[in-house]
């Protein structure tokens, strides 16, 4: 028989248990046919030699915020990578604002008042940028700095509006407003540059997309689409549609939906009461490319930004322990309408008081409405207490960690929350003892979102000052390498279709320089990715593998 292509020239980890490795990997139509002598006496119409590299399941991003990753490449780049101190961003925002026409929002993203020193002012702002709308995101995504053109557009009465939403609008000492807004209060600035069009939202879906094929991504979980907190447009998902439909998507998409976009609707007396989206669309209606996910909740807000909701106080105050964005009963009634109706319900908590929330909300909904293999999530899960993990566990509960986060700003959680409790952040070992599964996820662009990044703060779990943070949480990177494939698939109930190298599933490949599992546990941030498959197509190809057999053409570029 014939079928499309077979790999050879390798060494693949396939995370199949009953049979770890391959030497050779067949294709045909999309799908994985069969490896090693599964193909003696198979030809194929072309054979690619791989030269010795080593072969993964494509890398998927279990929570990541792609939409917004591709809006942020246009913006001022305000990581400690490229701002060491407020001057050098106050240089950044005068020198775009001497370049954009007047009355423009500046956008800059990435700032960590813990590295500069403090957060930016507004006053400094209205002096280099007077004559534009200033809005630098903080690296948490919980706290921004706007200049007054900005709190001008929200209204007089914003300090006030702030608290209603359950943010801050921080004032000093004589009432005036510093320029630093809080949670909630980010939702009045959204409101004034909302909605997103659809052509710029479809050109920043591409753009991620190619930066996601160079590094070894073929799935990816968009954490939040639609309205509230992190949607872009009512009509998001149109961008996505569009990316598509122009061939240019070389990811397949699973789409949170935003839980403000569910509302109730007039069915059936026998139909369950609850939240819906119009038409009674629910998680996994979709195909392989582009489909529905979980819906998307906040409970809290962020550990570096002192945001999120904990037990007890954070270090150095007296009764600051942080917010929930919904008293416990209204979180409660949302995951349970949202349950009721056949979605998987993921809950953004942080601390670990949200966590406790997170997880009376979950049982209850069960109580009310009783379903096998519901798979809820807690995203992040970033700092859980000992005691709670056999409640994820009774419960099914997927926790969602960032280990990169520790990488970002682990000293920032450790001055947060003190040594001992920094300990519990984005736990792994203890959960994967726990019994839970546990996926690879980056928060991107909150952190970056290279997967073997990602696999390298799991193995290394080295602080943003060089220190190791929660030891024992480290695990081997063959089991960080799983969270990063089977384990993110499982997370979005499709483990049946990717996640490992078996005959049937999707042939969606990341071929890589070096074996994460062999090289020096230090050194696996610095492996290169050489290739990208998706459905058996060579979507990037930094080594020119495919070239020689004409497979070249349309292939994302190295740089």
């Amino acid at each position: 028989m014939f079928i499309d292509t077979i790999l050879t020239g390798l060494t693949a980890h396939t995370m199949n248990p009953d049979r770890p490795t391959a030497r050779a990997i067949g294709l045909n139509q999309g799908r994985i046919i069969g490896l090693d002598e599964e193909l003696a006496g198979v030809r194929a119409r072309q054979t690619v030699d791989l030269f010795g590299a080593c072969v993964v399941p494509g890398f998927n991003d279990a929570h990541n915020h792609m939409a917004l990753y591709g809006l942020t490449r246009s913006e001022i780049d305000l990581s400690h990578s490229r701002i060491r101190t407020l001057e050098d961003l106050y240089d950044a925002v005068a020198e775009r604002a001497r370049h954009m026409p007047e009355d423009q929002w500046l956008m800059g993203f990435g700032y960590d008042q813990n590295r500069l020193g403090g957060h930016p002012h507004r006053i400094v702002l209205d002096q280099i940028a007077p004559r534009h709308r200033v809005w630098l995101r903080h690296v948490s995504g919980h706290l921004a700095v706007v200049n007054s053109r900005v709190l001008k557009g929200i209204g007089p009465s914003a300090v006030e509006r702030a608290v209603a939403v359950r943010g801050r609008i921080v004032t000093d000492d004589g009432g005036e407003p510093t320029g630093l807004v809080e949670e909630g209060a980010i939702d009045l600035i959204r409101a004034l540059a909302y909605p997103h069009s659809t052509a710029e939202l479809t050109e920043a879906v591409i753009r991620a997309s190619r930066d996601y094929v160079r590094e070894g991504i073929t799935s990816s979980t968009e954490a939040g689409v639609g309205t509230g907190w992190v949607g872009h447009s009512p009509i998001e998902v149109a961008a996505y549609q569009q990316a598509r439909a122009m061939g240019a998507l070389d990811v397949r998409i699973q789409l949170m939906v935003a839980h403000e976009a569910l509302h109730e609707l007039d069915t059936h007396a026998t139909d369950p009461p609850g939240s819906r989206l119009d038409l009674g669309l629910h998680t996994g209606f979709g195909d392989e490319w582009l489909r529905l996910g979980a819906v998307k909740i906040f409970a809290d807000g962020s550990l570096s930004g002192r945001t999120a909701a904990l037990s007890q106080d954070y270090v150095g105050t007296r009764n600051q322990r942080g917010e929930l964005r919904f008293e416990a009963e209204e979180l409660t009634r949302r995951v349970v309408w949202a349950h009721a109706t056949g979605w998987q319900v993921a809950v953004h908590a942080l601390g670990d008081r949200a966590i406790d929330v997170v997880l009376d909300a979950f049982e209850a909904a069960q109580r009310a409405y009783p379903r096998t293999d519901a798979r809820p999530r807690i995203e992040h899960c970033g700092l859980t207490r000992p005691d709670q993990l056999a409640r994820l566990r009774a419960l099914g509960v997927i926790p969602v960690p960032q280990a990169v986060f520790v990488e970002r700003s682990g000293s920032a959680v450790v001055a947060a929350v003190g040594r001992e409790r920094a300990g519990w952040a984005h736990r792994h070992r203890t959960f994967l003892d726990a019994g839970l599964t546990v996926p690879g996820s980056s928060d991107r662009p909150f952190a970056s979102g290279a997967p073997l990044r990602g696999i390298h703060a799991m193995v290394n779990r080295t602080t943003d000052t060089g220190d190791v943070l929660g030891k024992g949480e480290v695990i081997s990177p063959w089991e960080a390498l799983y969270a990063y494939t089977l384990g993110s698939a499982r997370a979005g109930f499709d483990e049946g279709a990717k996640g490992s190298i078996e005959p049937g599933k999707l042939a969606d490949l990341a071929v890589l320089e070096r074996d994460p599992t062999i090289v020096p546990p230090d050194t696996i941030k610095d492996i290169t990715v050489l290739a990208t498959l998706v459905g058996g197509r060579f979507v990037y190809d930094a080594a020119g593998f495919a070239a020689d057999e004409g497979l070249a053409d349309g292939i994302v570029s190295p740089k």
